[in-house]
């Protein structure tokens, strides 16, 4: 198995200078090429983000047997304000997510505020099962999509990405930087964006 260790500190970001604040989540079974490219996108373009364990603090073996080190329990930040939520997929870590009810009040505080969630994958079954976004566009992998549709919860989409106001969603593991720059775009504009995605060598 792999440990990774999610450090704060990124000499690498682009703007040094970003204080927008993200907190993504981490659970057992969560999709490791979802968060780890979300979070690294993210810090380059001068996020502070910080990785939450919903179940702790302890190191989390992610659903390819990855294991990574969070830097927190999100019980210990739970009630800090953050611009944007990451939930990335994974159906053990997205399983987790929906009977928490620290991240039922961190997404329905994150909604009342009007500020930013993106989720990626099997991630926006999650907003579902709290009423999250409720009637707006998004997407996610294919095997959930009735979950997401079957009662008209949601208008549903097969882009890779799709933005609706504060809702950023996309469809798995292969566009998860394609999710991370839209997030980028989305808080800091696109030359910001198409700087990152040159750095990475991704156009």
């Amino acid at each position: 198995m792999e440990l990774l260790s999610m450090d704060r500190k990124n000499p690498c970001r682009l703007n040094m200078a970003g204080s927008k604040k993200c907190i993504a989540l981490l659970a057992e079974g969560s999709e490791e090429l979802e968060l780890v490219a979300s979070v690294d996108v993210l810090r380059r373009a001068g996020f502070d983000v910080t990785v939450a364990g919903v179940d702790g603090s302890d190191s989390v073996k992610c659903s390819r047997n990855v294991v990574i080190c969070p830097d927190v329990s999100l019980s210990e930040v739970v009630n800090n304000d953050y611009d944007l939520v990451v939930i990335p997929g994974g159906l053990g870590g997205v399983k987790k997510f929906q009977q928490s009810e620290l991240v039922r009040d961190l997404l329905k505080k994150q909604e009342d505020s009007g500020r930013v969630i993106a989720a990626i994958c099997a991630g926006p079954t999650v907003l579902k099962t709290f009423s999250i976004a409720l009637k707006k566009k998004l997407t996610s992998y294919p095997s959930v999509k009735n979950e997401l549709v079957n009662d008209g919860s949601y208008d549903y989409s097969e882009d890779k990405v799709v933005v609706d106001g504060n809702l950023i969603t996309s469809r798995g593991p292969g566009t998860a930087i394609d999710f991370a720059l839209a997030i980028v775009k989305k808080f800091f504009g696109e030359e910001t964006r198409s700087k990152i995605a040159k750095g990475l060598l991704y156009e």
